[in-house]
């Protein structure tokens, strides 16, 4: 199983990235998606995550700003991200979790960095 990110980059405030997320080694359209994020010093946290049904959920702090979005066709798990901001910098993850074992597979981060 491989889950490989990638779109991060370093972007001024207001700024926008879209992060993505592509699945090898899971039958991704069985999989609950979610992206996740760790600050310096901080617990990783959630940030959006998609059902396989296309629900979608999103932390407080970001709600109105990101989008979650996934192509099964592409076994592609989307973040889009706006009006970014300096709190938003860490390094964000994406998490592939089966409906049916319930295993849970991480991918490698991607350092987003809101500086101006």
């Amino acid at each position: 199983v491989q889950l490989q990110a990638s779109g991060g980059g370093l972007v001024q405030p207001g700024g926008s990235l879209r992060l993505s997320c592509v699945a090898s080694g899971i039958i991704f359209r069985l999989n609950d998606m979610g992206w996740y994020r760790q600050a310096p010093g901080k617990q990783r946290e959630l940030v959006a995550g998609i059902t396989r049904r296309d629900g979608t959920n999103y932390s407080d702090s970001v709600k109105g700003r990101f989008t979650i979005s996934r192509d099964n066709a592409q076994n592609t798990v989307y973040l889009q991200m706006n009006s970014l901001k300096p709190e938003d910098t860490a390094v964000y993850f994406c998490k592939a979790q089966s409906v049916a074992s319930s295993r849970a597979y991480w991918g490698r981060g991607t350092q987003v960095t809101v500086s101006s």
